[in-house]
């Protein structure tokens, strides 16, 4: 049976929008599709209601989509993060019903972005974004093995896209720059591990990935196998 693609829902626009954005992911990776509606037992709205019309739209978008659904009775986060340790990601709006306008993500997407076992998207931006129109996947890498997964999920995804990956490293140089004086914070973490060192690592670890790529300072733009040519971001 496939590891299915797992999206919350809780009846609000931002989780409809990742709807539209899982369903099509979904398809791309070949994969089911499931809603789940996390509801506590003296719940008011209709579970069954809210389930139907998030389930009509996914299959609007997506007419052959392998879709299923889910109404457990726990709290949101617990449940999310729970279908998530046999799931290809988590799908989420970007605030729920009760999150207050003015937060950038919600009370439940943070905690289950922070906790999950597999790869969290949290789905923002406007259509353009959401239908892939841009052309790049961006993944921020750490020096260490924390980048690892995120590393991953970006390759899958640039491939199954046919698009460009970007790997992104930065720093924060520390106050009272420790290092000689006038050393810039560049030459200071250049002096730790070069900055190129960080991503080839990160880019060409046990996977051996293939893919043509171009390097400059502290950016790389890498094509996956089958991709157009990579260019260079700084």
């Amino acid at each position: 049976m496939a590891v299915p693609l797992v999206v919350g829902i809780d009846g609000s626009e931002a989780s409809l929008e990742a709807v539209d954005w899982a369903a099509d992911e979904a398809l791309r990776h070949e994969v089911p599709l499931h809603l789940v509606h996390a509801a506590a037992p003296d719940h008011e709205t209709p579970a069954s209601g809210l389930v139907a019309d998030a389930s009509e739209r996914a299959r609007k978008n997506a007419p052959a989509l392998r879709l299923s659904s889910e109404v457990p009775h726990e709290d949101a986060a617990s449940a999310l993060i729970g279908r998530g340790r046999n799931a290809l990601a988590l799908v989420l709006g970007s605030r729920g019903l009760g999150d207050l306008a003015g937060l950038l993500l919600g009370s439940v997407s943070l905690a289950v972005a922070a906790h999950a076992d597999c790869p969290v998207v949290v789905v923002r931006g406007g259509v353009g974004h959401r239908n892939g129109r841009f052309g790049n996947v961006v993944v921020g890498v750490e020096d260490g093995e924390g980048s690892g997964t995120a590393v991953e999920f970006a390759f899958r995804e640039a491939h199954v896209r046919r698009c460009r990956l970007v790997a992104v490293h930065s720093w924060i140089t520390p106050v009272g720059n420790p290092g000689p004086p006038g050393l810039s914070g560049y030459a200071l973490q250049a002096m730790r591990r070069p900055p190129a060192q960080v991503l080839a690592d990160a880019l060409l670890g046990p996977g051996d990935r293939s893919g043509r790529a171009g390097e400059q300072g502290s950016g790389r733009g890498l094509s996956p196998t089958g991709a157009p040519g990579g260019r260079v971001r700084r």
